[in-house]
């Protein structure tokens, strides 16, 4: 048991950083705030993968988690430099925002703070210069879409 434990401290070592949580809050609707998180995406000259209705997702189960739509996209101007860093950086690739109805009715855009979601994919820290681009994409996007 100590031999597997021993043998695991590299690999916790190296996956210290953690992602934390940045929450927008927004008197939006969830449509609303993500069809304006939509068009700032495209506005900045980015691109939206997809669009994914969670909410829809756990009625089709017959659960109700309220709306919830999760927006994936990217810029490879902006991501391409954390896979030259690290490749395994593109598990953390592209960007994620989550826009939900908490149980009381408010609405936020949710999203992990790039460097620490970075750095756990990676396995080790990412330079500033690539990951703060992507923090402030996403801080001015949802700001935006939060408007």
């Amino acid at each position: 048991m100590f031999r597997s434990l021993f043998l695991a401290l590299p690999l916790l070592a190296a996956t210290t950083a953690s992602a934390e949580t940045v929450k927008v809050a927004t008197d939006k609707s969830v449509t609303e705030a993500a069809d304006a998180l939509e068009v700032a995406i495209e506005g900045a000259g980015a691109k939206l993968f997809v669009r994914v209705d969670h909410g829809a997702g756990a009625k089709s189960v017959g659960k109700d988690i309220g709306a919830s739509e999760l927006l994936i996209f990217g810029n490879p101007e902006v991501g391409t430099p954390a896979m030259l860093e690290a490749r395994e950086a593109g598990l953390a690739l592209p960007l994620k925002v989550l826009v939900y109805e908490d149980a009381e009715g408010n609405t936020w855009l949710a999203y992990e703070e790039p460097a620490g979601r970075l750095a756990e994919a990676a396995g080790a820290d990412l330079p500033a210069e690539v990951t703060d681009p992507m923090a402030g994409a996403l801080s001015k996007l949802t700001a935006k879409a939060a408007e």
